[in-house]
């Protein structure tokens, strides 16, 4: 758990990174900075499952190896790159970067016994927690106080580092029951792929949506009414809240699900927009939905490893990544949109409605693809 937090830093530190790059140095605006980022979201939501279709087939040190090589190689040479030359790159990085969350979920499958992996995948997101507590603040003061050079080189350091200690370490991704699965025949992606994998990853898309609108209408909020100074403090407060419900989530025997935790979130979300100062009392009103944050994204994990075939699991693990990054990729520009022709209470509306309108997705598609006998009444089982 310490090594992928260790891991997971320098992946959540990129992104401001890169954009105060782009718009500082480079002398471009925010907009050319939002595709850099877009191409490289768009290949780690391509790449994610491919990365972990090929953990499944050869094994974990030679996709860290090539991935590790592929982040470095980039981040060490983006600072020296022309503008349209460090947009061409960027998707085929993002492709190929390190699967820090796919196999942090893989190695806590396999190290952790079935009837403790709720505990083990909520402490897993509370470390991710922690890592966008402190990743994008180091991040922002490296790109501000030192030559950019420095700031992107380090960054491709940090990675480099963090892929050789996972090769030499090289933890588990299959348990020992597992073991002998590797060996056997994959199965086709229809076999595996079942409905309720399919609303998993919806699921886990329309939670981050919501999460991200969220955050944007927050900051939003706090922008008109002055208070953007304490924009800071609101953050670490929501992830201190996220934080206490993973705690929660997993030191009880019996949760709730994956598809329950989810439209709590959302319905919790919906209101918040009806407080727009001061900035305490939005802290207060943002607490509860906050605290359903960790517990939704520990839930989805433990969906989908619950569903997976051993021998897929890297691939499915790729596809709830893959599923996430969509879901904050096409939450950010549609929040944005709203509050730019509304006002920054109606973007945690949207936020909530857009987050239920994805996970309908899911469950209609469960439903089509659930046989059923004549006259029977298919079951809206949670996931």
């Amino acid at each position: 758990m310490l090594l992928m937090f260790l891991a997971r830093l320098p992946m959540t530190a990129m992104g401001v990174t890169m954009t105060l790059y782009v718009v500082n140095d480079l002398g471009r605006g925010y907009g050319a900075a939002g595709l850099v980022g877009a191409a490289t979201t768009l290949g780690s939501a391509i790449g994610a499952p491919l990365v972990g279709r090929y953990v499944d087939r050869y094994g974990l040190r030679p996709v860290v190896a090539i991935c590790g090589l592929a982040s470095t190689t980039f981040w060490i040479s983006a600072p020296h790159l022309p503008y349209q030359v460090l947009l061409a790159v960027a998707l085929p990085a993002g492709v190929l970067s390190v699967p820090a969350g796919t196999l942090a979920r893989l190695v806590l499958t396999a190290l952790v016994p079935l009837e403790q992996r709720r505990a083990a995948y909520s402490l897993d997101t509370i470390l991710v927690e922690a890592s966008f507590m402190i990743g994008p603040s180091a991040g922002i003061m490296a790109i501000t106080q030192l030559p950019a050079v420095y700031a992107l080189t380090g960054i491709g350091v940090c990675f480099a580092l963090s892929a050789t200690l996972i090769y030499r370490m090289n933890p588990p991704i299959r348990s020992e029951a597992d073991t002998d699965v590797a060996t056997g025949e994959r199965p086709s992606v229809r076999s595996w792929l079942t409905g309720r994998l399919v609303m998993a990853m919806f699921i886990s898309a329309g939670a981050l949506f919501c999460l991200v609108g969220m955050e944007l209408a927050a900051l939003a909020t706090l922008r008109a009414s002055g208070d953007i100074a304490w924009s800071g403090l609101l953050i670490t407060f929501m992830c201190v809240a996220s934080v206490l419900g993973g705690a929660i989530h997993g030191a009880v025997r019996r949760s709730l699900s994956q598809g329950t935790l989810m439209v709590l979130l959302a319905v919790l979300t919906l209101p918040v927009g009806l407080i727009d100062h001061p900035w305490w009392l939005l802290a207060i009103v943002l607490f509860p939905s906050n605290v359903l944050c960790a517990p939704t994204l520990a839930a989805s994990t433990e969906t989908v490893s619950a569903a997976a075939p051993a021998r897929v699991r890297g691939e499915a693990m790729g596809l709830l990544d893959a599923a996430s990054r969509i879901g904050l990729a096409v939450g950010s520009p549609i929040i944005g949109f709203v509050i730019d022709h509304s006002s920054p209470g109606w973007g945690f509306a949207a936020s909530a409605l857009g987050a239920l309108a994805i996970a309908s997705v899911g469950l209609f598609w469960r439903r089509s693809r659930t046989p059923r006998t004549p006259g029977q009444v298919p079951a809206l089982t949670s996931s």
